[in-house]
């Protein structure tokens, strides 16, 4: 059992104090305590990410983020019963509390059962012929751009492999034999790679309908030009646990307008308000899909993501929004590629 003091926080404390715990440490959990040591509730990224969905910011109190009703083992608990719990709720960790509800530690559940790799496919996007960034694409396709001395395309996969994510399927087009050349059957990084040609533009979404067998479990979808250290297995769990049909990946993203914005209401001018600053939700180019959403994609034509996210709601489907905070940068133009360059060593 673990010792909860590096992960322990009061109700008083900030959603910002919460994510340097949660950031900081391997357990990706801190525990709220009062100050006899009693439970109220844990904090997990999902729950942080939620509050940030609803308006809540860093200097936030975390309250409103608790969980307050978290799965506990009791100190008299054996490993069995430890280990049912944490399998019937998909757990990675229980507090374990005494008989008066005060919290003596933490229990890893990888410490009670070996971890195995994941069954998920990851489907990445990697056609595209990459013209901002010529004359670096004309013989180089852009996933295959040196950054931190590897290529863009082989980060992702090593990302994806350290969370057990390691069946591999890439679609293909533009200098495809210098992907499959370097990658080949994935073994040499530890992974599965089977690979899809796309003869024809077919769109983010569009490609899905050319798998050759349909996923029998969630799977990813993420571009080939991404550069970023997201927890997928915290998208993975957070998709299931909501019960989604389909997850997209957003950032935030800042808009200043460069004039004083007038609000009028019958020709009556309420108030004027200078060079505000918009706030948008924007796509991050990584999603999680059941395999039931490929159902939705029309065969042999171009169909982006926005168009798969639109006809599952206008079908009723569960489609949510996961924010990232962690690092992300989309490779598109050079002055992305040379900042990628200039901030690999620190971030990766």
């Amino acid at each position: 059992m673990n010792s909860i003091s590096h992960i322990k926080l009061m109700p008083s404390s900030t959603i910002k104090e919460a994510l340097k715990i949660i950031d900081s440490g391997a357990m990706q959990i801190a525990i709220v305590v009062d100050e006899d040591g009693k439970l109220i509730g844990t904090i997990t990224d999902g729950d942080i990410r939620r509050g940030l969905l609803n308006g809540l910011d860093l200097n936030s109190l975390i309250d409103p983020i608790i969980y307050k009703n978290p799965t506990v083992a009791k100190i008299s608990d054996t490993k069995e019963e430890i280990l049912k719990k944490a399998l019937a709720k998909k757990l990675h960790q229980i507090p374990v509390v005494d008989d008066e509800n005060r919290v003596i530690g933490i229990k890893e559940i990888e410490e009670l059962v070996s971890p195995t790799l994941k069954p998920n496919k990851v489907v990445l996007m990697v056609g595209g012929l990459g013209t901002r960034l010529r004359p670096l694409t004309e013989n180089t396709p852009k996933p295959m751009l040196m950054v931190g001395n590897k290529p863009i395309l082989q980060t992702i996969v090593e990302k994806f492999a350290e969370y057990g994510f390691v069946n591999i399927v890439m679609c293909v087009n533009y200098k495809s034999n210098v992907i499959q050349d370097y990658f080949k059957d994935g073994s040499e990084f530890g992974v599965n790679i089977e690979y899809i040609l796309e003869t024809q533009r077919m769109g983010t979404a569009g490609a899905l309908s050319l798998l050759g067998t349909v996923p029998s479990e969630p799977f990813f979808v993420m571009n080939g030009d991404l550069l970023t250290n997201v927890n997928f297995e915290h998208l993975y769990h957070y998709h299931l646990s909501n019960n989604a049909m389909a997850t997209m990946c957003v950032r935030e993203y800042d808009f200043q307008v460069p004039y004083g914005v007038v609000n009028i209401q019958d020709s009556k001018i309420i108030s004027i308000k200078e060079k505000p600053i918009q706030k948008f939700f924007v796509s991050a180019g990584i999603y999680m899909l059941n395999p039931e959403a490929i159902k939705h994609i029309d065969k042999n034509e171009f169909f982006d993501m926005p168009t798969l996210f639109e006809k599952l709601i206008t079908f009723g489907e569960n489609t949510l929004s996961f924010p990232i905070r962690e690092y992300w940068l989309d490779i598109g133009r050079m002055e992305e590629y040379e900042r990628a360059n200039s901030e690999y060593g620190d971030v990766f």
